[in-house]
């Protein structure tokens, strides 16, 4: 799962700081390229139920090969789109493709990954998902350098077509959880997802909301740097820099997040990372130049990168183990309707006052979902920290 996500994200980071310099190069307002950027999330919103069922159809992986082959075509497109039109069609597309992609990797790493280790290991993999964006932008920025602004959506058809081979050609692991299931088609369950929903509704409702406040905060994240760094003048490749050195900070901390969480819980992360969110997109309105810009940046990063792994540790903590895929769809869709909501409220709030007040809106959110995850985040998981610690005793009595 590491290595696929690291390179699939490299084609997202590459794409992401300038979706929204593209569309305002085809003749968007600043509210039309929010609402563009918007349609990545809208796509994975659409494609988290569809994505749950051809994952069960066709097991994780190849559903994952399916995503990125379609990916790759998507972002082909946008090479020679001449539309707002088409432009959007692809985007929407390409979120379609990650929802299933990020769905499927989450289900299959739930599986395999001991639960001494989950917060870790979902970490880790958030932090390949990390890498992936930060490296991206530096590619994305030498590319554009070297050709044009659209260049930079090749980068993204070579990363996600590398990644489907890798996902084709990689060996299959065995889960160390029991045998694997596949939820959406265990017996003894009925009534679909709307059932599985009715059986899960009080999480959904308490803990759930939180994750769509977490899911708005980061999307937003991704629209509002580069729409304000184009609204203080800043060019294409200082944007991808800027980006570059943000997801730097980001990608450093996804270790140090989940071996916090495998130690003391999942609220020792989950409220800082949101406080820092909101508090740095409330100040970022304030800079008005490249430096305070990326010091901005670097510190809403750190609150995304303390954060790494915590929707998918919560949703592995609380699914289900016979009806996961289904849970975990829901999961997503929740934390989807998150990162839709997010850049369209910056859209919707830029139309009607400024894009300043965009931005404070959706860092009102972060805040508001961080009183969420203290309310109702566990203050420690009885999967992982218990059983973790028994594992370090054992493995004090064995020398090991």
């Amino acid at each position: 799962m590491f290595l696929p996500t690291a390179v699939y994200e490299i084609g997202n980071g590459a794409v992401i700081p300038i979706v929204a310099i593209t569309a305002v190069e085809l003749g968007a307002s600043p509210a039309m390229a929010g609402f563009l950027v918007a349609l990545l999330g809208i796509g994975q919103l659409v494609g988290d139920i569809p994505s749950a069922a051809l994952a069960a159809w066709l097991g994780d992986r190849r559903a994952m090969v399916v995503a990125g082959g379609i990916a790759t075509a998507s972002m082909a497109v946008c090479v020679v789109a001449s539309s707002l039109l088409l432009l959007g069609v692809c985007l929407f597309v390409l979120g379609m493709c990650n929802a299933t992609f990020y769905l499927a990797r989450q289900s299959y790493l739930t599986e395999v990954a001991p639960l001494a280790l989950r917060a870790r290991a979902m970490s880790m993999l958030g932090g390949a998902h990390r890498i992936g964006l930060f490296i991206g932008p530096f590619v994305g920025a030498a590319v554009i350098g070297l050709t044009t602004v659209r260049a930079a959506y090749l980068v993204a058809v070579a990363a996600a077509a590398v990644a489907t081979v890798l996902l084709i050609v990689i060996p299959d692991l065995e889960p160390t959880t029991g045998p694997m299931v596949r939820p959406a088609t265990c017996p003894g369950r009925s009534g679909g997802f709307l059932g599985a929903a009715r059986e899960h509704r009080r999480v959904l409702a308490t803990l759930g909301f939180a994750v769509l406040g977490i899911g708005a905060a980061r999307a937003a994240r991704q629209v509002v740097l580069p729409l304000w760094a184009v609204h203080i003048g800043l060019g294409p490749e200082a944007t991808s820099v800027m980006f570059g050195i943000a997801s730097a900070v980001d990608m450093a901390l996804f270790y140090p997040a989940g071996k916090v969480m495998d130690r003391h819980g999942r609220l020792a992360v989950a409220v800082p990372s949101m406080l820092i969110m909101g508090l740095s997109m409330a100040v970022l309105p304030l800079s008005q130049e490249i430096i305070g810009l990326t010091a901005v940046a670097m510190v809403m990063s750190c609150g995304n990168g303390i954060g790494s792994g915590i929707v998918m540790t919560l949703g592995a903590d609380v699914a289900p183990v016979d009806n996961r895929l289904r849970f975990i769809s829901m999961w997503r869709l929740m934390n989807d309707t998150g990162n839709a909501a997010g850049p369209a409220t910056v859209s919707v709030v830029a139309a009607v006052w400024t894009l300043a007040a965009g931005i404070l809106a959706v860092g009102t959110g972060a805040l508001l979902a961080a009183v969420a995850l203290a309310v109702w985040a566990p203050r420690y998981s009885p999967y992982a920290t218990r059983a973790m610690m028994r594992a370090l005793r054992d493995a004090g009595r064995s020398g090991d």
